[in-house]
């Protein structure tokens, strides 16, 4: 049997880099990706390929694949993890920070996923998990942003599930609740850095808003129930390994009783956002 090969973004840290770990010690052959190749080093000493892989520029895309058929001659599994999360009360985020949130999370899994499949087609096997979140199955105030990019990111790949299963190819989705990463710090530079550039344009109607997130952020960021990025790489590694994976998988108890959230009525939901707006 062939050694089987791996093509993960957003290795820097986190999820990704827990998930090139774990890949390595099942034996994969692993390509390490991230916008700074000196964030992915230590993966390369470990045994990974590295690469430089900014998932929003198509060059990039293009010329990593090339690279992995080059020298592989195959792409087995296809891990889009690369991505961030855009907070900020809807009136509150300019739109070209919207677009930057969809770049990176909804386009950036399509040009990977583009590039891949002719190749999967071809050898009539692969999988393409895509790392979403427990706010792709329900969205909540100030995160309407981050959870519409990944609500997205759902019906793209429930789609490409359904066309692609003829070929032998899996689409996959991982749904992880709060992890202990660096996440929630990139959550608060994009919250606080206070203009169109660098944040959110306040416009002082959302002020409870932030003073709740200030206080989540005090409690330590990714809130109680957090799992560590090892238990999502775990599930992705599964989900690449098997000859059946489910459609979703849910990571962390949090990650398996927020999902249902989606089955309360819209009054439900909307009632219990009011409560916790009006928390001290």
């Amino acid at each position: 049997m062939h050694q089987k090969t791996v093509l993960i973004t957003g290795c820097s840290s986190g999820i990704g880099r827990a998930t090139a770990l774990d890949f390595l010690d099942e034996e994969w052959e692993v390509y390490a990706t991230a916008r700074n190749p000196a964030d992915v080093q230590t993966l390369g000493d470990r045994g990974a390929n590295i690469a430089t892989l900014d998932v929003t520029d198509q060059s990039d895309v293009d010329r990593v694949v090339d690279r992995i058929l080059d020298e592989q001659g195959r792409i087995d599994c296809l891990v889009n993890n690369a991505g961030y999360g855009q907070m900020g009360p809807i009136e509150d985020v300019p739109t070209e920070m919207v677009h930057k949130q969809f770049d990176v999370n909804v386009y950036g899994p399509h040009r990977l996923t583009r590039a891949v499949l002719p190749h999967m087609r071809s050898q009539g096997d692969g999988t393409i998990v895509n790392v979403s979140s427990v706010v792709g199955r329900v969205s909540f105030p100030g995160g309407g942003v981050y959870a519409g990019s990944k609500f997205a990111l759902e019906a793209m790949t429930d789609a490409l599930r359904a066309e692609v299963e003829e070929y032998g190819i899996d689409a996959v989705l991982v749904e992880p609740g709060p992890v202990e990463t660096q996440f929630s710090d990139r959550v608060e530079d994009q919250v606080n850095g206070g203009d169109e550039t660098n944040g959110i344009e306040r416009s002082g109607a959302y002020e409870k808003f932030y003073k709740l997130f200030d206080d989540t952020e005090a409690l330590g960021g990714t809130g109680p129930g957090a799992i560590p990025p090892e238990r999502v790489a775990e599930d992705i590694v599964n989900a690449a390994s098997s000859t059946k994976p489910r459609a979703r998988y849910q990571p962390g108890t949090v990650a398996q009783i927020g999902v249902l959230g989606r089955f309360l009525p819209d009054s439900w939901r909307d009632t219990l956002f009011g409560f916790a707006r009006k928390l001290p």
